[in-house]
């Protein structure tokens, strides 16, 4: 028997690339596209998921009562310097940082536009992000009914297979986010070679 499609369990929720929607930054320096945010109305929000799309280099958005977790998903790289006089670097695909969205953040592109991954969580909000590889052997994904978990493929499609014996297949750039359920990531096999794949990894409270 084939397993099931996890995109019609009522614990994963799986936000494909092609649905993101685009809006301009806060300050209208850029643009980005939104995947998720929790509640999904209104101008405050508990969290959200966004890819942005950094073309020119500018401040960031004031994002004050909010942390901020940016991965690197498309470019050579950025260089952010912060009010504070810390200066940090994003140059390979998957490099992560985080930081307080209150302070005073410019971003300088190294060469040319770049993408990226944009997790905020308000302060009031318990959540931890990470960056790990599928490898071979899989991933294990752990669930609860306290949290929920926020799994984005970066580069190479990922097999995601659920405690309650769905499977499904991630694209990259595609969400899943999981509420409860627990399970699985393998690599996809392509050409008969399975290829490990960063994902970026989120889990933050209900």
């Amino acid at each position: 028997m084939s397993p099931r499609n996890w995109e019609s369990a009522d614990r994963v929720q799986i936000i494909r690339k092609s649905s993101f929607i685009a809006k301009p930054w806060k300050n209208g320096g850029g643009i980005t596209h939104e995947v998720i945010r929790v509640p999904a109305l209104g101008e405050s929000f508990r969290w959200r998921v966004s890819i942005a799309h950094i073309d020119a280099p500018g401040p960031f958005s004031d994002f004050a009562h909010y942390q901020r977790t940016m991965v690197l998903l498309r470019g050579a790289g950025v260089v952010l310097r912060f009010a504070d006089g810390e200066r940090r670097e994003l140059r390979r695909i998957g490099d992560l940082t985080q930081f307080d969205g209150a302070v005073a953040t410019y971003c300088e592109l190294l060469d040319g536009p770049c993408v990226d991954l944009n997790l905020m969580v308000s302060n009031s909000t318990r959540a931890e992000a990470r960056l790990e590889q599928v490898g071979d052997e899989g991933l294990p994904v752990r669930g609860s009914a306290l949290q929920s978990t926020l799994i984005f493929s970066i580069e190479h499609p990922l097999m995601l297979e659920t405690d309650e014996g769905g499977a499904g297949r991630l694209e990259p750039w595609d969400l899943a986010v999981l509420s409860g359920s627990g399970g699985r990531l393998r690599p996809v096999e392509c050409a008969n070679l399975r290829v490990p794949g960063a994902v970026f990894f989120a889990t933050i409270a209900n």
